[in-house]
């Protein structure tokens, strides 16, 4: 027989170091300042620039928690901040959706020059916007309208069109754009470029009201015959002409630039999912310990007390979740059965039902916004939506367990 290996779920010092320090910001900055954000709908500059100022918001943030070969420093700073809040959350993680496409599709000079810019710095954080979501492309990715045209003569790419619902959309200081370079391929046929900060013809609409989230700056934005240098096209231009011949001569699929950064950073969102639950849950757990209704704690029924059991076993089901597809997609694990997807789906579902069943044990004091359950329900909900609704994470899995395209 061979020698037994271990197998273990304990954090190392440097994780759990990580997981109390971002608890920490969570605790004493950002769930403060949770209520006002949520009310006022604005992008919390001060706590962004908080952040940035103990390193939770840059690039060698990130840079640190991706060094982390078992993959789970993300998820778990992830987790933390949101269990602070999901609207500052999100101000303060939007970016890394624009830096996961640099990460995904650049060179490493890109990555370089590019991502910096991304977050700025603690004097004058900035923010970053990944546009490509569209008003008629959202889940049918392969109908982008946005269009890229390359001019030889100048060496500049011209975008033109409209993206829909991009987080940091119009205030971002670097918006990463996925466009069709040849419609004839469909999704085949994109490519990701980036508009450096002040480039004429990008404008974003006014900030979009929404259900939760709503620290986090969304909004639509207009490519007007938008010019940028050869040299912002993620990958370079002799990597995509391979990959358009490739694709023209009908290679197996590659996978579009869109679809590369949902893949790197579906873990990631779903860990964000799990913190809101787990907010949730605790903070119903605890009213209802203390809260007293027919001469005892309401705990001591039963339909509260199972409905408690099964919101935890739920959150620790989906962690495990998110913790293996991390793990994979940071040692080059193919998701053979879509376990990206499924950590995702999970976590979104996940977090829509224990919201609401946090709200549901606090009964009336649930629906008023003294208490954060209600914040909390509608920040969740988003998760069964954005990056792949929940219904395309289940087509993604059926058909990698099926191999069949299903429709």
């Amino acid at each position: 027989m061979g020698t037994a290996v271990e197998f273990w779920l304990d954090l190392n010092e440097e994780q759990s170091d990580l997981r109390d320090w971002v608890h920490g910001f969570a605790e004493q900055v950002v769930r403060p300042a949770a209520a006002e954000w949520d009310e006022r709908e604005e992008t919390p500059w001060p706590i962004l620039q908080e952040a940035a100022k103990i390193g939770l918001y840059g690039f060698e943030f990130l840079i640190n928690t991706w060094s982390d070969n078992t993959g789970l420093s993300l998820p778990i700073a992830n987790e933390e901040l949101f269990w602070g809040d999901g609207g500052i959350g999100m101000a303060i993680s939007g970016t890394s959706l624009a830096v996961a496409a640099i990460y995904g599709s650049g060179t490493p000079e890109q990555l370089v020059e590019w991502v910096p810019q991304c977050f700025g710095d603690a004097d004058d954080p900035k923010v970053a916007a990944f546009c490509s979501t569209e008003p008629e492309a959202g889940s049918d990715v392969a109908s982008m309208k946005t269009r890229a045209v390359y001019h030889e003569a100048t060496d500049e790419w011209v975008l033109t069109g409209q993206k829909a619902y991009a987080t940091n959309g119009g205030i971002a200081n670097v918006h990463v754009v996925t466009a069709s370079v040849d419609p004839a391929l469909g999704s085949r046929g994109q490519a990701a470029f980036v508009v450096p900060p002040g480039t004429a013809g990008l404008a974003g609409t006014k900030k979009l009201k929404k259900l939760g989230l709503r620290a986090s700056h969304t909004a639509d934005v207009f490519l007007d015959d938008v010019r940028i240098p050869g040299s912002c096209l993620l990958g370079g231009k002799e990597a995509l002409d391979e990959r358009l011949d490739r694709a023209r001569n009908a290679a197996p699929k590659n996978k579009n630039a869109a679809m590369r950064t949902f893949e790197l950073s579906r873990p990631a969102v779903g860990a964000q999912a799990l913190g809101i639950a787990r907010a949730a849950y605790e903070y119903a757990l605890e009213y209802a310990k203390n809260r007293v209704a027919f001469g005892r704690p309401i705990i001591e029924n039963q339909a509260i007390a199972f409905a408690l059991a099964d919101m935890k076993t739920e959150i620790d089901a989906a962690r495990l979740l998110v913790w293996r597809a991390a793990w994979m997609g940071r040692n080059d694990k193919p998701f053979t059965a879509g376990e990206g997807s499924m950590s995702k789906l999970k976590a979104g579902e996940v977090a829509v039902a224990v919201t609401e069943k946090a709200v549901q044990i606090l009964g009336g004091a649930g629906y008023l916004r003294e208490h954060p359950v209600e914040r909390m329900f509608r920040d969740a909900k988003i998760y069964t939506i954005f990056e792949g609704t929940s219904e395309i994470q289940r087509l993604v899995i059926s058909r990698a367990i099926s191999g069949m395209q299903i429709r």
